[in-house]
Formats: structure tokens, C-alpha cells, sequence
């Protein structure tokens, strides 16, 4: 039997590809991935996983080790279940992946309680304080940046209230969040924080990290059935000695290792600033259209908007999907909606390496779809 090699893929001029995940990674990030390898046991696994730490902790604002796990974003939200989240679990949930957040809660065996808010909208922390005043709970989770509604909530307020309710832990899925929004881990307390690698880091799929301040380890060892893969004692463990408790993915963690130094250069400050900036156009650009008769608003209010991801409810008679191609017509990706949003409306993702002006050619794109 004969076999064909297949033909190189041409990549697409970078600054067209907006979905909300996975986010466009440059071409030199790609290519750094193609280094040879080594043994992950080994003094260059040690020397490659001590030179990530620092820029590591710039971007999660800590002190702390971050840890780093060869698994989707979902791992690590198991994790915090499974060695943070006791036996009751309050989840705060305005969207798909908050949700996910409770069910994971769920399938873990615990006694869990959602707190729900509409699709669009934040958590105040009066919510959340009046919750725990009404249930005895051993954590909150809560994800900063939901994905599929371009909602941010207040995490740094919410961490405040969890701890005045007593030894009440704050889980944080920051996956749209760290790299794109300001996130403090030490400064505000985030018991335990964590993201995925191919949101606004912009990176390929396949790793987590995350960031365990001292309750929630202390948490961590008193739980008897935190499993293998994913505990975290075993993580805080091994990356004391420069080492993962499990074979890393070590090509993402090259390219992880050249992201980190790009971040550096533009500096974590700078990037929070574009991100906000091209949010901010966003935001502008729905208000114009508005005032040009084509009916597209921004899902959440004022004040609870993401800065990397943003879901715009379209005008009447207009679907997601159909929207979505015809973008891809014109050469750009972006997405429809998620869940029960999929047909009013889509979503932006203006996150990662992206610029103001390459969105700035996405929206004129958009506005001739929406326009037709």
C-alpha cells in the first residue's frame, strides 16, 4: 500500500482569527514548539520549568509557585473541587462555563448550591454575602471572565466577602481573564486561581495553570480522596524542585516559554492596557452602529464587561450561525453564540496577540454583514 504525504497548510495572514478560544497563536510561538526533546526528569526540564517561574509570576501577580499541568483549563477547575471545595460548594453562576464549574461540583460528590444571575450580568458581592449569611459553605466558585457572555465579575471584591464569612474558599476560573485582565493572585487573595492556555495568553490548547495560596493547600492535605492526576499537594511538591508530577506536554511548554518572554518585553501592565483598548473599541463600535440603525448592543451592562471577550446581541431576524459565515466569507473567525445564546447573538474575541487595528478591519467586515 502506496501512502500520499499531505500537503503543507498554508496559514492565513495573522489578525483574522477572533474567536473566543483558542485564541490565534503568532507564527514564532508556533515555531518555537519544534525543539527537539528532552528528558522531562532531567537537569533541562529542571532549568526550563525554574526559567518559566518568574515571568510566570509577573503575569499572575504572585509570589507563589504557578503551577503547570498538561491538561484543558476543565482539569484544573476539578482540582480546586477536588482539594479546595469541602463537602459545600456555593457556585456562582452566569453562564455556560460557571456552569460547568457547579456540575463539575456535582459529579465530585458535593453538596452544591448555585447562585444564579442572568445570562450577561455579574455577581455583586451583596449577593454573595447575603448567601453566605443564609449557608454554611467551605468555598465559592466563581469564574472571572465568562466566556460565553462576556460578563466579568468582581473577583477581588468577592475573594473580601468570602473571607469575612470565615474559612470560606475563593476558586477562580480566570481562563479569559489571566494575561487579558488585571488579576492581582496574592493582592487580592484568590485561594486558588486558575486558566487555560489558549485564551489570552495565546498559546496552542493543552495547558493549565494555576496559582494555590497557603489555606488552600492547607485545605488540599486534609482532603483524603483529592485523586492522582490532579493534586495539588503533589503539584506544590513538585515544583518546589523545578519538576511536574506527571510528563509534561513539553512542546506547549517551549512555546510557553517564548510567550512568557513576549509578555515580558510588552509587560503584563501593557498588556491588560490593549486588551482594555480593544474592548473599549468594541463597545464604541455597537454604539455606532446603533446610531446607524443597525440594532447590536453589548449583552453585559456597563461596568461588568470583559476586556478580552465580548457578545453582542444582534439585530432581529439575524442568527448567530449566519453571521458567523458570512465572516468566513470575507476571511475572518469569529463565533456564534454559546447555549441558549447561540442564535441572538455572537461573540468577539479580542484577546491575545491582537491589535486595535486589526480589529478595527474585523469590525469594518462586520459592519458590511450586518449591514446587507
Amino acid at each position: 500500500m502506496t501512502s500520499t504525504a499531505s500537503a503543507p497548510v498554508s496559514a492565513p495572514p495573522f489578525g483574522r482569527f477572533f474567536l473566543p478560544g483558542p485564541t490565534e497563536v503568532l507564527p514564532e510561538i508556533l515555531a518555537a514548539q519544534l525543539r527537539p526533546m528532552i528528558g522531562h526528569r532531567g537537569k533541562s526540564m529542571e532549568q526550563l520549568i525554574a526559567m518559566l517561574q518568574p515571568g510566570l509570576q509577573r503575569i499572575f501577580r504572585t509570589a507563589r509557585p504557578v503551577y503547570i499541568c498538561s491538561s484543558s483549563a476543565t482539569g484544573l477547575m476539578e482540582a480546586a473541587i477536588r482539594n479546595c471545595g469541602g463537602q459545600r460548594v456555593l457556585c456562582l453562576v452566569n453562564g455556560a462555563f460557571s456552569e460547568r464549574f457547579y456540575r463539575i461540583a456535582q459529579a465530585n460528590g458535593r453538596e452544591v448550591t448555585p447562585l444564579e444571575v442572568p445570562l450577561g450580568q455579574s455577581h455583586a458581592p451583596e449577593l454573595l454575602a447575603e448567601a453566605l449569611r443564609r449557608g454554611r459553605y467551605d468555598a465559592v466558585t466563581v469564574v472571572h471572565s465568562e466566556t460565553s457572555t462576556g460578563a466579568l465579575n468582581p473577583v477581588r471584591e468577592l475573594a473580601r466577602v468570602a473571607h469575612e464569612a470565615g474559612e470560606v474558599l475563593l476558586l477562580v476560573d480566570s481562563v479569559t481573564g489571566v494575561a487579558g485582565a488585571p488579576v492581582e493572585s496574592d493582592a487580592w487573595e484568590l485561594d486558588f486561581v486558575l486558566t487555560g492556555s489558549q485564551k489570552a495568553l495565546a498559546l496552542p490548547p493543552g495547558l493549565a495553570l494555576g496559582v494555590a495560596q497557603p489555606r488552600a493547600l492547607e485545605r488540599a492535605k486534609q482532603q483524603s480522596n483529592r485523586g492522582v492526576y490532579f493534586d495539588l499537594v503533589e503539584f506544590e511538591s513538585n515544583i518546589r524542585k523545578n519538576q511536574t508530577p506527571n510528563t509534561p506536554a513539553l512542546s506547549l511548554m517551549y512555546a510557553l516559554a517564548a510567550q512568557v518572554g513576549r509578555i515580558d518585553r510588552e509587560t503584563i501592565e501593557g498588556r491588560w492596557a490593549r486588551h482594555q483598548a480593544m474592548a473599549e473599541r468594541t463597545w464604541r463600535w455597537a454604539a455606532e452602529m446603533r446610531s446607524r440603525g443597525i440594532e447590536v448592543a453589548i449583552l453585559s451592562p456597563e461596568g461588568s464587561r470583559s476586556p478580552t471577550v465580548s457578545c453582542l446581541t444582534l439585530p432581529a431576524g439575524r442568527k448567530g450561525g449566519e453571521v458567523n459565515e458570512a465572516m468566513k466569507a470575507r476571511g475572518f473567525t469569529i463565533s456564534a453564540g454559546y447555549g441558549s445564546l447561540k442564535d441572538t447573538t455572537i461573540r468577539i474575541g479580542h484577546m491575545g496577540d491582537h491589535t486595535v487595528a486589526e480589529l478595527e478591519t474585523l469590525l469594518t467586515a462586520l459592519e458590511e454583514v450586518l449591514a446587507a
